[in-house]
């Protein structure tokens, strides 16, 4: 019989764990000026502390821990989520950047990094340019 892997929520080290990977990631988003644009979206919307909550909810749900997003909000949609904001491929490879660094500064174990970063790559990808009327915000 095949062992199942644990979840990636608790290979992340559960809520405190995801916690510490959103503050790191927002602080990257806050002071690095590669992620200058992704900042500005961050303060268009509901602004980075609103953001830091709502990503640790989401994240623990994404990653098969309490769906604490859905408990709030009813869903967990990524594209939903995402469709009043403009992001175009050069915030979404922000993104995945920066969150790619706050794994390295999380200091956590290459397979969980590669395994977690797979999925939030699959999900920034679907993100990516669209909104409530699936019309492109990227500019030709």
């Amino acid at each position: 019989m095949q062992q199942q892997l644990p979840s990636v929520y608790q290979q992340l080290g559960g809520e405190d764990g995801i916690s510490r990977l959103v503050d790191l990631f927002y602080d990257i988003v806050e002071q690095d000026p590669a992620a200058a644009a992704l900042h500005v979206l961050h303060l268009d919307g509901h602004g980075v502390a609103h953001s830091r909550v709502e990503q640790t909810r989401f994240l623990m749900g994404f990653f098969g821990g309490p769906r604490l997003y859905v408990e709030f909000h009813g869903h967990s949609d990524v594209r939903a989520v995402h469709a009043h904001v403009p992001v175009t491929a050069e915030t979404r490879d922000i993104w995945i950047r920066s969150m790619d660094k706050a794994f390295d500064q999380a200091g956590l174990p290459p397979e969980v990094k590669k395994r977690a970063m797979k999925a939030l790559t699959t999900a920034a990808h679907l993100v990516h340019d669209v909104n409530p009327l699936g019309i492109a915000h990227e500019r030709p």
